[in-house]
C-alpha cells in the first residue's frame, strides 16, 4: 500500500493522477528550519514527514512532500496574518522566484529522496489587487502567500519548470522516485 503522509488536498488530487489507489495519513511531525540551503530543507522536512508515518506503518511505502518558495536566497513561508501575506505579495510582485519541493519515501529501513525546482514568474499585482487576494483568505495557509491553482493565476506571467511542483506535487520527479525506489523502470 501506498501512504501519502500529507492533509492537502491538492496533493491528493495531484497523487491520483499517478497513483489511483493510496492511503492519507497526515504527518504529526513538526517541520524544522535546521538546514543550511533551501534544498536541504525542503528534503528534510519531506523525510521528517515520511518518517513520522512509517513508524505506524513499517511495510507501506510513505510519500512525504515539503513545498517552500524562496526568494532572493530567502525562504518565504505560510504568512503568520493578513499583514504578511501581503507583504510577501507585494515582494513577489514583478518578480521571479523559485518554489522547491522535496519529496521522500520510506518503507522500513528503505528511504529515497528528492526535489523539483520551478521558477515562477509573477506580474505585477496593485496593493489593491493583493489587498482583494489576501481578502480572499486563500493565501494564509501556502507558502509564499499564494495558490497557483487559485486566485493568484491571473498573476502569473511565467512558469519554468513543472506547474505540479509549484501546486504541491512534481508529478513528473515523483513518478522516477517511485520507479526507482519501487524497483520499475526509470527514465532520466
Amino acid at each position: 500500500m501506498i501512504i501519502l503522509a500529507s492533509g492537502s488536498p491538492r496533493r491528493h488530487e495531484l497523487l491520483k493522477k499517478i497513483v489511483p489507489e493510496f492511503k492519507i495519513e497526515v504527518s504529526d511531525a513538526e517541520e524544522e528550519l535546521k538546514s543550511t540551503t533551501p534544498i536541504e530543507l525542503a528534503i528534510e522536512n519531506a523525510l521528517l514527514k515520511a518518517s513520522a508515518v512509517a513508524k505506524k506503518y513499517p511495510s507501506d511505502a510513505v510519500i512525504g512532500a515539503d513545498t517552500i518558495v524562496v526568494l532572493d536566497g530567502e525562504i518565504l513561508l505560510k504568512p503568520l496574518d493578513e499583514e504578511d501575506a501581503r507583504q510577501m505579495l507585494r515582494r513577489l510582485s514583478d518578480r521571479m522566484h523559485e518554489v522547491i519541493t522535496g519529496l521522500a519515501i520510506v518503507e522500513g529501513a528503505r528511504t529515497a529522496m528528492a526535489y523539483e525546482i520551478t521558477r515562477v514568474y509573477f506580474g505585477s499585482m496593485s496593493d489593491e489587487e493583493i489587498a482583494r487576494y489576501v481578502a480572499t483568505g486563500e493565501p494564509m495557509d501556502k507558502s509564499g502567500s499564494y495558490a497557483l491553482q487559485g486566485g493568484a493565476a491571473p498573476y502569473i506571467k511565467k512558469i519554468e519548470g513543472d506547474w505540479s511542483n509549484v501546486v504541491g506535487l512534481p508529478l513528473y520527479r515523483l513518478r522516477l522516485l517511485m520507479e526507482s525506489f519501487m524497483g520499475g523502470s526509470n527514465d532520466e
